[in-house]
C-alpha cells in the first residue's frame, strides 16, 4: 500500500555521494538513516525514475533547482532528489545538474526505500529494472503533508511549482515544532 498524506515516512536509509569531507561525512557514498535526516525538518523530497533520464534531467530537477530560494523562504530546510540508482551515479547526475547545495541526490539503490514507502515502479520489461514512480512529497518532522504521485509517463503534478502552491496553502499551524 501506498503512502499517504498523514502517514509517518517508513524506516530505511538512502545513499548520498559526499564531494568533500566534514564532519561526520567521509568522502565517497555515505547512508543516511531517513528518520535521523527528517527529525525536526522540513523536507521536500522528490522521486524520479532514473538519473540522466530525459524528463528527469530537463524537467524534473531543474524545477527545484530553480525554485529553490522560493522553497527556503517558505521554511523548506533541505530538499531531496530520490531515485533508484546507486550513490556513483547520483554523484555524477548532481554534477552534471549543478545541484550541489540545492538539491540532495539521493540515492536508493536496491529500492528498498522506494517500496517501503509503496511508490516502486516495474520497468522489468522495458529493460531498467525495478525504478521510483514520479512523484513530490513535503514531509514536515517525519510525517507527509502533501504528496503528489505521477500517472505514468506524466510530469504534471510533481514539480516544484506544486509543491510551492501547497506549501502556500498550509497553515503555519501546520509546521513542525522541533
Amino acid at each position: 500500500m501506498a503512502i499517504r498524506v498523514g502517514d509517518h515516512l517508513p524506516e530505511g536509509t538512502l545513499t548520498e555521494m559526499i564531494e568533500a569531507e566534514t564532519p561526520g561525512c567521509s568522502i565517497g557514498p555515505n547512508t543516511f538513516s531517513v528518520a535521523e535526516l527528517v527529525r525536526g525538518k522540513r523536507i521536500v523530497m522528490f522521486g524520479v525514475p532514473g538519473a540522466f533520464t530525459p524528463t528527469c534531467s530537463a524537467k524534473h530537477v531543474p524545477s527545484y533547482l530553480t525554485n529553490y530560494e522560493k522553497l527556503k523562504a517558505r521554511n523548506v530546510d533541505e530538499i531531496w532528489c530520490i531515485s533508484v540508482n546507486d550513490a556513483f551515479v547520483m554523484g555524477a547526475w548532481a554534477r552534471e545538474q549543478k545541484s550541489a547545495g540545492k538539491v540532495r541526490m539521493m540515492a536508493d539503490g536496491s529500492a528498498t526505500f522506494v517500496k517501503a514507502l509503496g511508490l516502486e515502479l516495474d520497468l522489468i520489461a522495458r529493460g531498467m529494472g525495478i525504478r521510483s514512480q514520479r512523484y513530490s512529497m513535503l514531509v514536515d518532522d517525519g510525517i507527509v503533508k502533501a504528496l503528489n504521485v505521477e500517472a505514468p509517463g506524466k510530469f504534471e503534478i510533481s514539480d516544484a511549482e506544486t509543491i510551492l502552491h501547497q506549501l502556500g496553502a498550509l497553515r503555519e499551524g501546520d509546521r513542525c515544532r522541533a
